[in-house]
């Protein structure tokens, strides 16, 4: 018994010493091997191309000067993976932000504020216990303009010895005073490799 613990351990430490050290990995220059799941290269591509169409087509500029207020709607994630669609909304948000186009609010969403601190700091007035000069008054908030809707598809398929995995990153942005979308885009993300590659 005793042998047979001492190999098991003699192994699993080869197999350890085996293994690839933890490394840094630079995003602008990675060129390791592509998953078939979706990565960070996806939705970096997906958010760079949606806010170089939207600035291309002029949907965000605001004709009256300044900047829209733009809300974060629903993206549904329509994958066999539990994607955090933040990760593609918060690249579209900080790159319309340094645009100086767009502004998003964080103080309306779908399942209420994003940060719920902008109306808790209003249940400060009227409390003697701080200056009511610094408490922010009423009517300050801005409501949104657009809105940033969408859906993430993916389609898996076939192809001779190999797999297809096709994803599908579906974006629209709506007027609120029309209701319109004044722009849509998609970006398809395909990849193929072998059929016993998961991609969920």
């Amino acid at each position: 018994m005793l042998i047979r613990a001492i190999a098991i351990s003699a192994s699993l430490a080869v197999i350890a010493g085996c293994a690839a050290p933890a490394r840094y990995i630079d995003p602008a220059a990675d060129d390791g091997p592509v998953a078939m799941t979706m990565d960070y290269r996806d939705f970096e591509k997906a958010a760079s191309d949606a806010v170089e169409d939207m600035l291309a087509s002029g949907a965000v500029n605001n004709p009256d000067g300044g900047r829209y207020v733009m809300v974060v709607s629903r993206i549904t994630n329509d994958t066999m993976q539990r994607i955090d669609t933040d990760q593609l909304t918060k690249k579209i948000r900080v790159s319309l932000l340094q645009s100086g186009k767009v502004v998003t609010t964080t103080a309306v969403g779908l399942n209420g504020a994003e940060d719920e601190m902008t109306m808790k700091a209003r249940e400060l007035r009227d409390s003697g216990e701080f200056d009511q000069s610094g408490v922010q008054r009423k009517g300050t908030l801005q409501a949104p303009d657009l809105s940033l809707s969408g859906k993430i598809l993916q389609r898996n398929h076939k192809v001779g010895k190999e797999q297809q995995v096709e994803y599908y990153i579906q974006l629209s942005l709506t007027d609120l005073a029309s209701g319109l979308a004044v722009w849509e885009g998609e970006t398809p993300i395909i990849k193929r490799g072998p059929d016993s590659s998961v991609s969920w």
